[in-house]
């Protein structure tokens, strides 16, 4: 069967192929794992693509067709040429087309094509290194390069007929037929798809994110040359694979399956020269090689199914540029690509925020559907203008592709008129309404029981279990001290729980395996007949540590068991159990509650005799053995962060590697707007993947020994999905950071105070060695966007009122503005931590000046303070609250309190991507000035009233709720609940009243 005769049958298959394809990688690109790893995965695409084409070609007919005759026309020659012609066809018959008539040149083709892939590849690895620094993708005009080379090659040197033969033809006939005779036609109809595609991406382009791009590096200018440095290579990339699919010999056309074979083994070629180039590199760069050699199960999985579904769409493409030509095969690759985008974007994002031009997008839409449809429409025309074999799509466009083209536009009617763009309503109005409600729902619940027995009743009715022996000491500890919280500790029970799925001895040698090595920079507290001492293998930086806990717990210790207790030492947190592991050890945990319940009348109301044979002494010398796993300075989140999360999960299934442009789908569900909703969920990593580079603790933390296995360990603060135990901190119990103002930094009234959001601090989150990692740090990024430097900082969303209606509105207006409108001083203090090689002088010089240090009593200066995490939780918000300043805070980390304290209530919640800083800063500053340039006034009324309230709030709640005698309370309870965990006849133990 002739071969011309068999790929023209698989054209409709390969034109669905490709439309559904180019859908799915569209989809499938932005959260792939594939771009940590470019090389390595640009090498798998390439060998995947080049095989799967010559696996197909040994399919193909190899009949060895080497006539013109009956061949296909293309769209794009390789060379010149000129002839009349009845009317505008998209391309010379073949006789006419100067194709390479020597294999020499198809070896050249073939040569030029593997090196261009690889340099490719380099210059996307570049991009990518440096994503945040890169502008909008002139990938789309690939399609107009190629209807300008068509019409200069072919249409411009076609002599245009005069006559027309149907004399009935009515006038739409007659100008259909002008079109279609216009050397014109072609590129107007394809730049109305790329300008309608192009209006519609940025109309709904996602926000930049706050991740840094420095301007103190090269990359600012760097990266936009080479995204198009990248477009022209695609381009060139494109011209060798079609001169490859046309390829000819003196004796004429080559065999498909020859064709097909060689663009397939350029593909291989191109992979093995990167392979080998990654092989050089390996040898020369022994630090990056642990790197090289690690494949991580997530990226493997993503490259694999990422690779097959390539690999299908460039076969597809191939049959469709061998069929239609190439500038048929871009259009529809690019409207499909760039519909299925704006598509996803516009209806994920139907709200205020983030600020989108639903109107111009749909405008964008119709103009490219509009173009898209006069392109195949001409295309008919030229088919049915000639008897030969022709390069169209469609010979007759079918109604299906009408109704497709319907259902587009009626679908972006419905975005565009159901779209809003103003609210009737502050959301931070209704965000303190709701917190203030909330507040008194859970002041309802902390302290309802009147006397002992009712709380221990209430204890049965909320754990499900009897509280543990020596509940009555802690009940009058508790309300001597005019504790607040009486029957409210979920979080206590919440970190405990997983650890009735180990036995009591297991427990204790978990403790002693912690404690044993000094490696693992853990301190070792040990209770024995009221007493409490400390191990001496304590590391001696940290012995305040350990004497400040020895002494905290000192103050309860003769009604605690005898046991032994595993501190961390360290900021970040340790235990991170997978969640298929730690989802089975809660549900042990509510079966023994369910037992308890069953045999409440025989408890045993003391801890076991003899406890204290029961815990291992720890040895003179040390144990060289550890169960923890060091990966200091390395990444961490899908080691250690996200593992607690579902499998399905967004932050298991998927990366956000586009570090340049906002998540919106990662922040919503914590958000109303551009505001921080719920900070309860914004604590919940499993739906943020992005967070996976916005913080130190993720990107490089200071100090990381961990385990994924359930070990004892007591931690200051941890991130979700860590299992360590909460406890108050000893920094804040020794009050290391006080609120303690004098004569020279009094604490004035709030109305006194100095308008300005402040902060001082070191880069202290996480260590940036050399390769970057500072421009993702929540420290950093906050600092960068509060300071504008150089211009380099992203535009930043602020709802402001609108002229008429009493509406609100989001504008996006440029860091430059908003740094003149609204007060903020922070800053880094004296000169940057925690850097190695060229990240310290990078940073030096992005954040200069760094400002000389200030007495932290100089806080209460200000009304507004920021508080910022660093390697840990934040030891200054305890006196913040105290203060009459309102804190503003972003955090990752957690600590004892978390559920005690409620934003908007009693702080302001910031997002860690600090989109909503200033817009939140606004609310509470108010503006009067210009914008847009200086041709827009606005004026918001500041809510200073609001910002009193909710700092007076907190510092009364502080002094209830925060205080040394509140830290203790929680302690004992916490203890007593772990010395019930450790007792082997633990199941028997509780209080009878």
């Amino acid at each position: 069967m002739p071969s011309h005769n068999v790929m023209d049958r698989a054209k409709w298959p390969a034109f669905i192929g490709l439309v559904l394809g180019t859908v799915v990688v569209t989809n499938t690109v932005k959260t792939t794992f594939a771009f940590d790893k470019t090389v390595h995965s640009s090498i798998a695409t390439l060998a995947c693509s080049g095989g799967a084409i010559i696996g197909l070609s040994r399919w193909l007919p190899r009949d060895g067709n080497r006539t013109h005759k009956g061949g296909q026309y293309e769209a794009v020659p390789l060379a010149e040429v000129g002839q009349p012609h009845a009317s505008r066809d998209p391309s010379p018959s073949p006789e006419d087309v100067a194709y390479p008539s020597s294999l020499r040149k198809l070896r050249i083709v073939f040569l030029l094509l593997v090196a261009l892939l690889g340099i490719r590849v380099e210059v996307m690895r570049e991009v990518v290194r440096n994503v945040q620094c890169s502008r909008a993708s002139w990938e789309p005009i690939v399609p107009l390069v190629f209807a300008a080379w068509d019409y200069w090659a072919v249409q411009r040197k076609r002599r245009r007929a005069t006559n027309d033969d149907d004399l009935d033809a009515s006038v739409y006939d007659a100008l259909e037929r002008s079109m279609a005779r216009s050397p014109y036609s072609c590129v107007a109809t394809v730049a109305l798809v790329i300008l309608g595609s192009t209006l519609a991406m940025n109309a709904l382009a996602s926000p930049a994110s706050t991740f840094i791009c420095a301007a103190g590096l090269p990359f600012r200018w760097l990266v936009p040359q080479l995204q198009r440095v990248g477009t022209v290579l695609d381009v060139a990339i494109i011209f060798c694979i079609y001169n490859l699919l046309k390829a000819q010999d003196a004796r004429g056309s080559l065999n498909v399956a020859l064709r097909f074979a060689s663009v397939g083994y350029a593909f291989l070629s191109a992979a093995a020269l990167l392979l080998f180039a990654g092989i050089v590199y390996y040898i020369v760069q022994d630090n990056d090689r642990i790197w090289i050699l690690t494949i991580p199960h997530q990226y493997f999985w993503s490259v694999l199914r990422l690779d097959l579904v390539v690999a299908f769409t460039v076969l597809c493409a191939m049959v469709m540029i061998l069929q239609v030509g190439v500038m048929t095969t871009t259009v529809l690759t690019t409207f499909t690509s760039i519909m299925t985008a704006v598509a996803i974007s516009a209806w994920a994002n139907g709200h205020p925020f983030p600020p989108h031009s639903t109107g111009i997008a749909f405008l964008g839409v119709s103009l490219a559907i509009l173009g898209f449809m006069a392109y195949f429409h001409l295309e008919t025309m030229h088919e049915g203008s000639s008897g030969n074999y022709t390069t169209s799509l469609f010979r007759k466009i079918p109604s299906a592709f009408y109704l497709t083209m319907l259902i587009l536009f009626f679908f972006w009617t419905g975005l565009w008129a159901t779209s809003k763009s103003k609210v009737n309503y502050h959301p931070i109005d209704m965000l303190i309404f709701e917190a203030q409600r909330y507040h008194h729902m859970y002041l309802d619940q902390t302290a309802v029981s009147t006397g002992l027995a009712e709380t221990v009743t209430h204890y049965q009715e909320r754990y499900g279990q009897q509280p543990p022996p020596g509940f009555d000491h802690w009940y009058r500890y508790a309300t001597e001290r005019n504790s607040t919280v009486i029957d409210s500790f979920d979080s206590i029970h919440h970190d405990l729980d997983p650890f009735y799925a180990l036995e009591p001895q297991q427990i204790r040698h978990r403790t002693w395996e912690m404690i044993a090595n000094q490696w693992n920079d853990v301190a070792g507290i040990s209770i024995r007949n009221g007493q409490v001492t400390v191990a001496p293998n304590i590391v001696p930086t940290h012995r305040w540590m350990a004497d400040g806990l020895a002494e905290l717990i000192g103050k309860f210790a003769k009604w605690l068991p005898d046991m032994d207790l595993a501190f961390n030492l360290n900021d970040e947190c340790r235990v991170s159990v997978p969640y298929e592991d730690v989802v089975p050890m809660r549900q042990i945990a509510q079966n023994k509650r369910l037992n308890q319940q069953q045999r409440r009348d025989d408890a045993r109301t003391s801890f076991s005799d003899g406890r204290a044979e029961q815990w291992k002494a720890i040895a003179e010398d040390e144990v060289p053995d550890s169960p923890l796993e060091e990966i200091s300075w390395q990444y961490s989140f899908h080691r250690f962060g996200s593992v607690g999360c579902p499998p399905n999960s967004p932050a298991r299934r998927l990366r956000h590697w586009d570090v340049g442009s906002f998540c919106t789908e990662c922040a919503y569900p914590q958000s109303l707007g551009a505001f921080l909703s719920n900070w309860t969920v914004a604590g919940d990593i499993c739906h943020q993947p992005d967070l996976a580079d916005l913080h130190g603790l993720y990107l490089s933390p200071a100090s990381f020994k961990g385990t994924h296995e359930l070990y004892p360990l007591f931690s200051q603060s941890k991130a979700n999905g860590f299992n360590d135990i909460l406890y108050p901190s000893a920094w804040n119990y020794l009050e290391k950071a006080k609120y303690d103002p004098n004569d020279d930094n009094p604490d004035r009234p709030f109305s006194e105070k100095n308008d300005t959001i402040f902060w001082r601090g070191a880069t202290s989150e996480g260590v940036s060695q050399g390769r970057g990692q500072w421009r993702g740090m929540a420290r950093q990024r906050f600092i960068h966007l509060a300071n504008n430097i150089n211009n380099s900082a992203p535009p930043q969303p602020l709802l402001l009122p609108t002229e008429r209606g009493g509406k609100l509105s989001y504008w996006t207006l440029p860091s430059s503005e908003l740094t003149d409108l609204l007060k903020a001083d922070i800053h880094v203090v004296d000169s940057i931590a925690r850097c190695a090689g060229p990240d310290c002088e990078h940073q030096a010089e992005e954040f200069a000046p760094l400002v000389p240090p200030s007495d932290f009593q100089h806080h209460w200066t200000y009304k507004f303070l920021l508080d910022l995490d660093g390697a840990g939780f934040s030891g200054r918000f305890l006196p913040f609250l105290q203060s009459r300043s309102l804190p503003f805070k972003a955090a990752l980390f957690r600590e004892w309190w978390d559920d005690r304290v409620t934003a908007w209530a009693h702080f302001i919640p910031l997002d860690l991507r600090g989109h909503g800083f200033w817009a939140t800063l606004a609310y509470f500053q108010g503006l009067d000035g210009k914008i847009a340039g200086g041709s827009v006034e606005v004026k918001m009324d500041p809510h200073v009233q609001a910002a009193e309230r909710i700092a007076e709030a907190g510092r009364e709640w502080a002094e209830q709720v925060l205080r040394k005698e509140d830290m203790e309370i929680y302690f004992f309870r916490l203890l007593l609940e772990w010395g019930r965990l450790t007792d082997d006849r633990r199941d028997e133990l509780g209080v009878r009243i």
